[in-house]
């Protein structure tokens, strides 16, 4: 006899099993996670090493590229500033090899040649990217004229800065009494006698009388001192000290000698409390 189930009882029992078999005898639990391996001191100087590594090796990859790229080679050197000495000298005289690398010219050593020339007082290379060199100059003012069997103009310094060949008319004093020899080495360092007629010049600037006009000439070649003529002619011994005091006594001595109607051919100042007066001709 056959034992029938009813749906009911079937099915809880087979829930039973269910709950029983897959469930009921597991355990859930979280997953573990093994931390990584940290990284030690030497791990981390070993990585910095490495990075630096990598980056001085990518400087000096760059570094090669910019000295031997074409696209830096010199394709052109322009000169600013220049106006008594000529574009052609400047670059004669800065020396730069046609194609050269723009970053590997010395800029300093450039200059230096470059102020070697007696019109250029100051210099400055700059680069500009990526092939062209500019020099700016600063030239020698003129000051005065030299007469040394031909004219030259000298700056305020004492250097002698160039030839001048035409016909022109000095505000100051022509200064004289210079030889070639001395003329020639001024255009490499100021001239001691130069800068002594430069000094009585300024004096004579400073004082803002009549005499810087009516002084034509300063002669330095005295060696008692510094030897002045005026426009008219007359010789005044200067010497070599008090050029203030001595020339605010020659304008009030030239301004009575213009009202006498004696002709005086020096003035001679160089005695302290008192004046020499000659028609010519030499004491």
């Amino acid at each position: 006899m056959s034992r029938l189930l009813s749906p009911r009882a079937g099915a809880r029992d087979l829930h039973d099993v269910g709950e029983r078999s897959l469930v009921g005898g597991q355990r859930i639990g979280r997953v573990r996670r093994h931390p990584a391996p940290s990284r030690g001191p030497i791990g981390r100087v070993v990585a910095l090493a490495l990075g630096a590594a990598i980056a001085t090796a990518g400087v000096v990859v760059a570094v090669h590229w910019l000295l031997v790229s074409p696209r830096f080679a010199i394709a052109s050197i322009d000169v600013e500033g220049a106006s008594r000495v000529s574009v052609d000298r400047v670059v004669e005289a800065a020396d730069i090899p046609v194609g050269m690398n723009v970053f590997r010219v010395d800029t300093d050593a450039i200059a230096a040649r470059v102020v070697a020339l007696p019109e250029v007082r100051r210099a400055e290379v700059i680069r500009r990217l990526p092939n062209r060199l500019v020099i700016v100059v600063e030239e020698r003012r003129p000051f005065t004229l030299v007469h040394a069997g031909r004219l030259h103009w000298i700056d305020e310094e004492g250097r002698a800065v160039g030839e001048e060949r035409r016909a022109v008319a000095s505000i100051v004093p022509i200064v004289t009494g210079l030889t070639d020899a001395e003329l020639d080495a001024m255009r490499r360092a100021p001239g001691k006698k130069a800068r002594m007629a430069i000094a009585l010049i300024q004096a004579l600037l400073r004082s803002g009388s009549p005499l810087t006009e009516e002084i034509a000439e300063i002669d330095v070649g005295r060696p008692e001192g510094p030897v002045l003529y005026t426009m008219d002619g007359v010789e005044i011994r200067l010497g070599t000290e008090d050029w203030p005091d001595r020339l605010a006594r020659l304008e009030a001595v030239l301004a009575q000698i213009a009202r006498a109607e004696t002709r005086v051919g020096i003035v001679d100042l160089r005695f302290r409390d008192q004046i020499v007066l000659r028609r010519g001709g030499h004491l």
